[in-house]
């Protein structure tokens, strides 16, 4: 497979996050190498998207988001969770696409020693806590060029998913922009991950 070039990735989230479905996220480490086929994503604007951490403008958090695209904007949530999220648009106008789910495609037992908890292989990387976990992604990796095949993560082409296999709806647990059908999932897959409906006493922006 190829990887997925930055003029791809230069465009609106919206359009990244159905391109991004299907593709291969490779991770490697001293450890090993561990891929995931991408199944669920979210896309996120910037200063017009109230649910995105860039709504408020520039940061030293947010900075990687402002691009250029095909980086990894890598944040902590929770005071335990590492997310993982593909930059989009061009360089200065932020954007990202949020991935939520994978299929663990490679190296299966580096990520179940990873994730011990999981009851089955489908669940390995089933919500973007779980996917960071199984594919060995910190804070260390945040900004890194997706796009280049010396980094230590890599987006990979992988094999486009038909439109009608394609489902959307609201984003999972987001404060704001709560019925934006902004998250798309490859239908049938058990990797996808369960529905949670967000709310400002609940939940913070996600990227």
């Amino acid at each position: 497979m190829d990887l997925v070039t930055r003029d791809e990735l230069a465009r609106d989230p919206l359009w990244v996050a159905g391109r991004l479905l299907g593709c291969e996220l490779r991770s490697s480490s001293p450890e090993g190498e561990v891929g995931a086929r991408i199944v669920e994503v979210e896309a996120y604007r910037g200063t017009d998207d109230p649910a995105s951490h860039c709504y408020r403008g520039r940061t030293e958090r947010n900075s990687v988001m402002f691009g250029p695209a095909g980086h990894l904007y890598v944040y902590f949530v929770y005071g335990m969770h590492f997310c993982i999220n593909v930059v989009c648009l061009t360089d200065g106008v932020p954007g990202a696409v949020l991935l939520r789910a994978g299929e663990i495609t490679t190296g299966h037992d580096l990520a179940r020693s990873r994730r011990p908890a999981s009851r089955k292989d489908t669940l390995l990387a089933s919500g973007p806590a779980r996917l960071a976990g199984a594919l060995g992604i910190t804070r260390e990796h945040n900004g890194v060029d997706l796009t280049s095949p010396d980094s230590p993560v890599r987006l990979l082409g992988g094999t486009p998913v038909a439109e009608d296999d394609i489902r959307s709806g609201p984003r999972v647990g987001v404060a704001a922009a709560m019925d934006l059908p902004w998250r798309s999932w490859v239908d049938g897959s058990e990797a996808v991950s369960a529905y949670r409906r967000g709310g400002r006493r609940r939940i913070r922006a996600r990227a």
